[in-house]
């Protein structure tokens, strides 16, 4: 291995030892109350020596969120399924993987979709236009399943998406935050709240719900309501 190359990976892993340690302690403690300077203790580096990686703490969360983003997206890709598949089966499984994803990616859930703390995404969408394109993707596929009979011919795609998205997300939260009732079972929860969902939506719920409707493009824009992003 050469020196450049070796230089290379050096400065990859302290970069990723960065990334994996603000994401830990901005999850634990809150964005807010985290510095450059308790990321740089936990990794036995220099506040300087984090500024030669990363300009800002923003700048580290910005990373986190688009690896978070990236990883969320990987979950919700089509996946081969059998050409008589139900269309309500095709959109169940598109929201139990968000679901499935704040279970096995708790930390970066909890930083993009909890902490109201942290920078607002939709000011920095330079950065990010590759969500509104995966979203866009996405509400295509919803709008295929509608066509193929899971909801009225009339119902938005973009509400079909907003109202599953929604019961997911109640879900994982409420079992990210510690409100689960006694004994009961978070899968189960995220399970019937996205068939209640479904069966609302199979008898016409929803249609006449007022949502914004934006273009497809790259610059396809986040929804404009107060969330850190709408994906």
């Amino acid at each position: 291995m050469g020196v450049k190359e070796r230089q290379e990976r050096e400065r990859e892993a302290v970069g990723r030892a960065i990334l994996d340690a603000a994401r830990e302690l901005f999850v634990t403690y809150g964005y807010q109350e985290v510095s450059i300077r308790k990321i740089a203790d936990k990794i036995e580096y220099s506040p300087a020596a984090i500024y030669g990686y990363f300009p800002s703490k923003d700048d580290i969360f910005f990373a986190l969120a688009e690896e978070g983003f990236r990883l969320l997206f990987s979950y919700a890709r089509e996946q081969e399924r059998p050409p008589d598949e139900d269309p309500s089966e095709r959109l169940r499984r598109m929201f139990w993987r968000y679901y499935q994803f704040s279970k096995e990616h708790s930390e970066y859930f909890a930083l993009m979709f909890i902490d109201r703390s942290v920078p607002r995404i939709r000011d920095h969408w330079d950065r990010f236009g590759f969500v509104g394109q995966m979203k866009h993707d996405m509400v295509s596929r919803v709008q295929e399943a509608i066509e193929a009979g899971a909801c009225p011919a009339d119902t938005p795609p973009h509400t079909v998406f907003r109202l599953l998205l929604t019961a997911a997300h109640g879900a994982a939260t409420l079992r990210l935050c510690d409100r689960l009732a006694p004994g009961e079972d978070g899968d189960m929860l995220a399970r019937a709240s996205i068939d209640a969902a479904l069966l609302g939506l199979r008898a016409g719920a929803g249609r006449d719900l007022q949502l914004p409707n934006y273009p497809c493009g790259d610059r396809l824009p986040i929804d404009s309501e107060d969330t850190r992003h709408d994906s």
